[in-house]
């Protein structure tokens, strides 16, 4: 029978770190990786601090294994256009922060990015992803090697085991029970759940330190917080998605009317009025929830914005802090 667990990402910010802990960790990369992974220490990265309000969003985790490579790993709820692009800024920042000043470039560690997400990101139905770089020849479609001595100097079999490893677990995805050890984790990251027959690695100890009725009274008090803010954020999402399909609806049924008319220059004229009136709309509402303080001034503040300007104000509005950012911006591009 199952038993409620802690979810992960809250386990992340809490419980994992501790040092006694690791195992579970430790057992969760080992599977994922397929290499035995031994934890050496947790780390903090300049390149992934964040500010609060993204905290409650994205946890993320740095460790060092005993082979001194590193191992970020990252948890992100909300749905996010550019986390291609963030995926490969972690790592980047990570490849200069941890190299000292003046060191050679080989002591460049190894890095392993892993991503789990709750939300559709890319197009793909697989449930795990893999991204290992390796240069494969043009011509004759042969992998590049390393040499014998760089094999021997880097510790290295292939020219990939120098460059950072990507991996993508897109959990909504998983569906069904679980085939294999690795398939334990995905089902756990999924549904909070480790069910008794579960033997993959860390999940013995997993099964133990996520207990919820193991929490003191202040970690379950939190812990509910924590799963009432997922459950409004789900809720927004869930509102999000809506109005942007109705929006799309909206578009396409002005379309038609444009058509109907039979008059091109009605049609077009239709359908650019609805496609703007579209993105007016689904870009207010975002706004609305994104700066609550200032909402009763961003419909007229956003009224005058043609269509370009509005695709402008869209692409720039994840780069706001505060709502006076915001503001500004509109003062600047106001008609």
């Amino acid at each position: 029978m199952a038993t409620r667990h802690i979810r992960f990402d809250w386990a992340i910010k809490r419980l994992l770190r501790n040092k006694a802990n690791y195992v579970v960790l430790e057992g969760f990369l080992s599977e994922l990786l397929h290499t035995p992974i031994k934890i050496q220490t947790l780390l903090e990265s300049e390149g992934n601090q964040q500010t609060e309000e993204d905290k409650s969003n994205r946890v993320d985790i740095l460790a060092e294994t005993e082979n001194s490579e590193l191992v970020l790993i990252e948890v992100q709820n909300n749905s996010q256009l550019d986390y291609f692009h963030r995926m490969l800024y972690g790592v980047s920042q990570l490849v200069t922060e941890y190299l000292e000043q003046g060191e050679e470039y080989g002591k460049i560690r190894k890095i392993y990015s892993v991503n789990i997400v709750y939300f559709n990101l890319g197009k793909g139905d697989d449930y795990i992803y893999r991204l290992r770089s390796e240069f494969m020849g043009v011509n004759q479609g042969d992998i590049l090697e390393p040499t014998l001595a760089q094999e021997k100097k880097y510790t290295i079999e292939k020219v990939a085991d120098i460059f950072p490893e990507y991996y993508l677990l897109k959990v909504k995805n998983f569906k069904g029970i679980a085939k294999n050890s690795l398939d334990e984790w995905i089902y756990f990251l999924k549904n909070s759940e480790i069910k008794e027959e579960f033997g993959a690695l860390g999940m013995v100890e997993a099964k133990e330190t996520l207990r919820v009725n193991n929490l003191s009274d202040e970690e379950r008090a939190a812990y509910k917080r924590y799963m009432n803010n997922k459950s409004y954020e789900a809720s927004i999402l869930s509102t999000q998605e809506f109005e942007a399909q109705w929006q799309i609806e909206q578009i396409e049924q002005a379309e038609i009317r444009g058509r109907l008319e039979g008059r091109e220059e009605g049609r077009e004229e239709g359908r650019l009025e609805g496609r703007k009136e579209g993105k007016r709309s689904l870009l207010l509402g975002q706004l609305e929830r994104r700066f609550p303080e200032i909402a009763s001034q961003l419909s007229a503040a956003i009224v005058g914005l043609n269509s370009q300007d509005l695709d402008n104000l869209a692409d720039a509005m994840w780069d706001f802090q505060t709502s006076p950012d915001l503001l500004d911006w509109l003062q600047e591009h106001s008609s």
